[in-house]
C-alpha cells in the first residue's frame, strides 16, 4: 500500500468566471488526485488534494504558475503536506459556491 499525502489549498487573483475550477479538476484528475475545490465569498479558489507526494507536487506548481487560461494568479497559499494510509475521497471533484449554497438555502 503506498503512503497518500494532502493539503488544502487557496489560490488568490482572478480566478473566478473563468474556468479555473474545471481546469483545476481537469489537471488534478490527470495527476490521480483526489478531493476537491470551490469557489468563496471572497474570491478565491479553495480546495483540497490528496495522492502521491510528487503528483501534489506537481498540482502545487500548476494552482502556482499555470492555472486556466484566463486566470491571472496574484498567490497561492497550500498547508503543509500531511501522510495518510488511506484516501478520503473516492475522486476529485468541484463543490457548488458558497454564495449559490446561501440563495439556494433562502428559496428552500
Amino acid at each position: 500500500m503506498s503512503v497518500v499525502y494532502s493539503c488544502e489549498f487557496e489560490v488568490y487573483g482572478k480566478v473566478q468566471g473563468v474556468y479555473f475550477r474545471k481546469h483545476a479538476e481537469q489537471k488534478a484528475k490527470s495527476l490521480g488526485l483526489r478531493g476537491w475545490c470551490m469557489n468563496t465569498k471572497e474570491g478565491t479558489v479553495k480546495g483540497y488534494i490528496e495522492g502521491p507526494i510528487r503528483s501534489i507536487y506537481v498540482m502545487k506548481e500548476w494552482l502556482k504558475n499555470t492555472g486556466s487560461p484566463m486566470s491571472d494568479i496574484k498567490k497561492t497559499e497550500f498547508s503543509t503536506p500531511r501522510k495518510s494510509r488511506e484516501y478520503g475521497f473516492v475522486s476529485f471533484t468541484i463543490r457548488p459556491d458558497v454564495i449559490r449554497r446561501a440563495k439556494e438555502r433562502k428559496t428552500q
